[in-house]
């Protein structure tokens, strides 16, 4: 999780006080957070943002959040430049451990490091008792946003690979022929 800038749609949670059933968390976006997210993720508007999620303890010291970001989103073309709306539904799962725990380490000696490709991630170490849910969300947001967006049926026109062709031989054409016919 990135700790340089705070999301437009932060909520940060204590885990020292977490129950142990778990906390329900749901961001419902304004019109400013809104506005915000598209401008840090270059849309031209974000009409709406739900996130849905719950922050539960897990094992001794760590965090477990799941829940589904949703968000209706404008973006531009990237044929035509007009304005494309996409849908996006992300599952957010992540767990979460204080830095230095035990849990967070996966160096081992003297041995193999398997790692599933489809199994769970390693848990993410945070620092503190705080974490931001509000900016987990935002990140599995931006892993739903199409990065190149085309409005169905826009097309690029190619040129024909006829109309590259050189009319005339050049002299690099009558050189490298040249080379050819001496071997």
């Amino acid at each position: 999780m990135s700790a340089t800038r705070k999301s437009p749609v932060s909520f940060e949670v204590n885990v020292h006080r977490l129950p142990r059933k778990g906390m329900p968390v749901e961001i419902n976006a304004d019109e400013n957070q809104r506005r915000a997210l598209a401008a840090e993720h270059d849309l031209l508007s974000v009409e709406r943002y739900v996130a849905a999620m719950t922050v539960r303890p897990w094992k001794a010291d760590g965090v477990r959040i799941i829940g589904k970001v949703e968000a209706d989103i404008t973006q531009s073309c990237v044929v035509t430049l007009e304005p494309v709306t996409t849908h996006i539904e992300e599952e957010v799962s992540a767990t979460l451990v204080p830095e230095g725990s035990r849990l967070a380490r996966n160096d081992i000696d003297g041995g193999e490091f398997v790692l599933d490709a489809e199994g769970p991630d390693m848990p993410e170490p945070f620092q503190g008792s705080i974490i931001d849910v509000g900016a987990l969300a935002e990140e599995f947001f931006a892993l739903g946003i199409d990065p190149y967006p085309r409005k169905p049926g826009a097309v690029i026109d190619a040129p024909d690979a006829g109309d590259d062709a050189p009319k005339e031989a050049g002299p690099l054409y009558e050189g490298l022929r040249k080379l050819g016919q001496k071997s």
